[in-house]
């Protein structure tokens, strides 16, 4: 099993940029079965959750990125995405995906976001 993210990068303050996660190994039915989480982790800080997306899809975010961040799947593609739109320096951080069940999770490697003028 394997998780690929990717679409991190550079951004003023105000931009957007799209994170993916691309998950390998199991079936698309397999896949739908698992939560989808985001995590990030800034310079000196512990990682903090920021979003997750059901099958359902069920969308909660935590209450900084509210409004601001969006997550979507596509459980045949098995990927899941983060539209991030009005982007904040206290936004970097390097953003991790996850997936989620009660049997157990796996984790992709991370993607530096930076958000600066």
């Amino acid at each position: 099993v394997q998780l690929q993210a990717c679409g991190g990068g550079w951004v003023q303050p105000g931009g957007s940029l799209r994170l993916s996660c691309a998950f390998s190994g199991f079936s698309g039915r397999l896949f739908s079965t698992y939560t989808m989480r985001w995590y990030r982790q800034a310079p000196g800080k512990e990682r903090e959750w920021v979003a997750s997306i059901t099958s359902g899809p069920r969308r909660n975010y935590e209450d900084s990125v509210k409004g601001r961040f969006n997550s979507s799947r596509d459980n045949a593609k098995k990927t899941v995405t983060l539209q991030m739109n009005s982007l904040k320096p206290e936004d970097t951080a390097v953003y991790y995906c996850n997936a989620y069940s009660p049997w157990g999770q796996y984790w992709g490697q991370g993607t530096l976001v930076t958000v600066s003028s």
